[in-house]
C-alpha cells in the first residue's frame, strides 16, 4: 500500500472515527487528538496484518477514546457548574439521503443525549455509541473491546436502558423547533418578558456551561419566573453590542450570539408539547474556540 493509498483510507474513514471520538468525549479538541493518533498508528502499521482497515481504525480510536475518558473524569468532578458538550456544527448533507440515519445520527449527538452518556462508565459509553449511533455488529464491538459478545450485549443492555431512563422526551421536529428557537430570541432580544415567559414551560429549566471562566449561572434554573427573568436581563445588558447567527448545533437549530463581534455563548433549546422545555447556554470560552473568527 502506498503513501497515498494509506492516507486516502484513513480519510475515507475519518468521519466516521471522528464522529465515534466525539460521542465518547464530548470535546472536539480531544476527539481530534484521539483521531490524530490513530492516524499515527496507522500510519506505521504493517499493512499486510490489517484486513479490515475501518473495523482497525475504530478499534484504535475507541480504546484511545476510553482511555481519554477515564483521564477525564477527574478532571469533570472538578468541574466548575454544570458541565455540557462542546458545541458540534452539524450538517449531514447529501452524503446521508437515509432521513431515517439522519435522525439516528442527529439524536445520539444531541446535547440531551450526551449529558446522560456523561453518566455512563467508558466501556458503556463505547458499547453505546458503537451500537446504537452507528449499528456495529455485537460481535464486531466485542473485538475491539476485547470483550466476549455476550459480554457486550450485557453492557449494551444496560446502557440503553440507563440513557432511556434517563434522556429527556422531546419533540425531534427540526421546523417546530426551529420555529420556537427564533420567537424566543425575538422575545428575549425585544424585552418582551410576557412573551418569553409564555414560550417557556412551567417547569423549564436552564443550563448554563461557563466553566467558571465566564459570567453565568453556577446551577441549573428551573421555573419559567426564575428562567425568563435571567434570559431577560442578559438579553438586555448586551442589548447594544448584540448579534445572533442561526446553525445548526448537535443535531439541531442553535442559536450563536455574538458580543462586540465575539462568540459570546451559543443558545439551544429543546421542546415539547408546544413548549420550550430546557435551555442550554455554552459560554465556557473554551469550547467556543470553533466559532474564533465567525
Amino acid at each position: 500500500m502506498t503513501a497515498d493509498t494509506v492516507t486516502d483510507v484513513f480519510e475515507e474513514h475519518r468521519p466516521v472515527l471522528t464522529g465515534v471520538a466525539y460521542r465518547m468525549l464530548g470535546r472536539i479538541a480531544d476527539a481530534e487528538d484521539v483521531v490524530q493518533e490513530a492516524w499515527l498508528r496507522w500510519s506505521s502499521v504493517a499493512r499486510e496484518d490489517v484486513r479490515e482497515p475501518r473495523a482497525f481504525l475504530v478499534r484504535i480510536v475507541t480504546r484511545l477514546a476510553i482511555d481519554r475518558l477515564r483521564q477525564l473524569r477527574t478532571r469533570r468532578e472538578a468541574y466548575v457548574g454544570p458541565w455540557l458538550p462542546e458545541p458540534l456544527v452539524t450538517d449531514f448533507g447529501p452524503s446521508l439521503p437515509d432521513t431515517a440515519e439522519q435522525a439516528v445520527l442527529a439524536d445520539s449527538v444531541s446535547v440531551a443525549v450526551l449529558v446522560v452518556l456523561e453518566s455512563l462508565s467508558p466501556l458503556e459509553r463505547a458499547v453505546f455509541v458503537l451500537r446504537e449511533a452507528f449499528g456495529f455488529p455485537y460481535g464486531e464491538i466485542a473485538t475491539t473491546l476485547d470483550r466476549t459478545e455476550a459480554a457486550v450485549r450485557q453492557l449494551a443492555g444496560r446502557a440503553r436502558r440507563h440513557v432511556e431512563e434517563r434522556k429527556p422526551r422531546y419533540d425531534v421536529d427540526p421546523v417546530h423547533r426551529r420555529d420556537l428557537t427564533e420567537r424566543f430570541l425575538a422575545a428575549a432580544a425585544g424585552g418582551d418578558i410576557e412573551e418569553l415567559l409564555a414560550l417557556l414551560a412551567p417547569d423549564v429549566r436552564l443550563v448554563g456551561d461557563s466553566g467558571g471562566k465566564s459570567k453565568g449561572p453556577l446551577r441549573i434554573l428551573q421555573s419559567a419566573d426564575k428562567v425568563g427573568r435571567f434570559l431577560h436581563a442578559v438579553a438586555q445588558e448586551q442589548a447594544r453590542d448584540l448579534e445572533v447567527r442561526s446553525l445548526e448545533v448537535n443535531g439541531g437549530p442553535a442559536l450563536l450570539v455574538l458580543v462586540g463581534g465575539k462568540a459570546d455563548c451559543v443558545i439551544q433549546v429543546d421542546v415539547r408539547d408546544e413548549a420550550i422545555q430546557c435551555v442550554y447556554i455554552i459560554r465556557n470560552p473554551d469550547k467556543l474556540t470553533t466559532f474564533i473568527g465567525t
